[in-house]
């Protein structure tokens, strides 16, 4: 059985819910509860609740997030919770932490979010950390319940010099 290519574009967005007047279409709710979500989750770092943290993210292995420190790559939310764990580590006190710029995009079962975050506080030896991140998420939705499935976390890097920028301005 042969199918055009416009019959297999239209099945994709039927499949996905991205056609007007289809079911699976996303609403300002799904959007509102994912916003609800990112709130949660700087709550929790502000925190440094760790298991707070991770009830954002699916909780299985199908995780993948591409952080800014080595590793290339955290597969699962057990190696994930270890990353948050080494980073709180770093330091003293508590940690400041903001999500700016947040901008949220949701259809059907799949949503995806792209903002600026901030964190700072005061490193084991007392001497101040500041850093500057772009946050891509992509969303799950998962019995009703939106959840981080894919994060990729970076910072720009002078292709010259070779050294990352943390504190990136735009």
């Amino acid at each position: 059985m042969k199918f055009s290519t416009a019959t297999v574009i239209v099945a994709a967005f039927v499949a996905f819910g991205m056609l007007p007047g289809t079911s699976l279409a996303a609403t300002s709710d799904d959007e509102a509860k994912i916003k609800s979500l990112e709130d949660a989750f700087v709550a929790a770092v502000n925190a440094k609740d760790v298991d707070a943290i991770m009830k954002v993210y699916v909780p299985d292995a199908s995780l993948v997030v591409f952080d800014v420190v080595p590793p290339r790559q955290y597969l699962g939310a057990d190696a994930y919770r270890k990353d948050w764990q080494d980073f709180f580590a770093l330091f003293k006190g508590p940690v400041k932490f903001q999500i700016t710029d947040l901008d949220i995009e949701a259809t059907g079962t799949l949503g995806y979010s792209h903002s600026i975050q901030y964190v700072s506080g005061t490193d084991m030896k007392d001497k101040p950390i500041e850093l500057v991140v772009r946050v891509t998420d992509v969303y799950r939705k998962v019995d009703g319940n939106w959840l981080i499935a894919h994060e990729h976390v970076s910072v720009p890097v002078d292709v010259t010099t070779g050294k990352p920028d943390l504190l990136s301005k735009p």
